[in-house]
């Protein structure tokens, strides 16, 4: 492979802070001005997914044909507006791990972004988990802690919307310790100009039609079990039996709730993609929307 594809895209980023090839920056409280950094943008995406296309372990698995289109007419049209991105998967297939990603190149640029996660929104099930026992017992006579049902998705929506328009939240915070204990408007939640929000529940029922951008993240099977398993017993205090049979069910929870939802995705991201390209391609998509010619 061709050197510069090797090292991701820190070259395309190099490329272009030192072009002299740059367009003077839009005014973006004219329509002109978004039109402009709309098709600027537009051919500078189409760019970064050919190179994309073209590593050992590409990022992007799939865009929809018209997605590209449809998010410019929509930074032209509702300029004001958050952008708002939803990230869901399978369980393990890494939503979590992307999400922190991001944060660390957003932390290290010093935008204003905030990131959500929806399993913060679970119901409050510490009655039940009291009544048998513990959650793996409630599980076996069976709770099904993936559905929809249970998550305060009404709660989730109202805080959802109130982000997309400007307002800051506070959000529930839910004890992953066993207890089943959700603590409500635990958490303050900054609405700041792009809000990304991961977990399974950001695409079930009418909660996905908020969002701009929705991405799938897709993982090679025995990663994600690996992940689980240690995630499962370090983190959540089930001993190893309890989360293999955990495993068994989010296996057939992610097939009934969770891939129904990646035909409707905008993009799907390989989940077993180098973390470090993925950096370097926010970093690139950070670059070519602040690097214009000062008139």
């Amino acid at each position: 492979m061709n050197e510069d594809y090797k090292n991701g895209f820190a070259h395309l980023i190099e490329k272009e802070l030192n072009s002299e090839d740059k367009i003077l920056k839009p005014d973006f409280n004219q329509k002109s001005g978004r039109e402009l950094l709309a098709f600027y943008l537009q051919s500078k995406f189409k760019q970064l997914l050919s190179h994309d296309a073209r590593l050992d372990q590409p990022i992007f698995t799939d865009i929809k044909y018209d997605f590209i289109q449809r998010f410019s007419k929509r930074l032209i049209q509702n300029p004001d507006k958050r952008i708002m991105i939803g990230i869901t998967g399978e369980s393990a297939s890494g939503k979590s791990t992307i999400c922190n990603k991001i944060k660390d190149v957003i932390n290290d640029l010093e935008l204003p972004v905030t990131i959500l996660s929806t399993d913060n929104y679970f119901n409050d099930i510490s009655d039940l988990i009291a009544k048998f026992g513990s959650f793996d017992t409630l599980r076996d006579n069976g709770y099904d802690v993936d559905s929809p049902n249970s998550f305060q998705l009404d709660v989730l929506k109202e805080d959802l919307q109130n982000l997309s328009e400007g307002t800051d939240i506070y959000s529930p915070e839910y004890l992953v310790n066993g207890t089943g204990i959700s603590v409500p408007k635990a958490r303050l939640v900054k609405s700041n100009k792009v809000v990304v929000v991961e977990g399974m529940a950001s695409m079930y029922n009418d909660i996905k039609n908020i969002f701009d951008i929705k991405v799938y993240v897709e993982t090679d099977m025995d990663i994600r079990k690996e992940r689980f398993l240690k995630r499962a017993y370090t983190e959540r205090n089930q001993d190893l039996e309890n989360a293999k049979k955990h495993w068994q069910y989010i296996l057939v929870a992610g097939e009934k709730y969770i891939k129904p939802f990646k035909s409707e995705a905008d993009i799907i991201i390989n989940g077993n993609a180098d973390l470090n390209y993925f950096s370097q391609m926010l970093e690139y998509i950070h670059t070519i929307t602040n690097n214009y010619e000062n008139s």
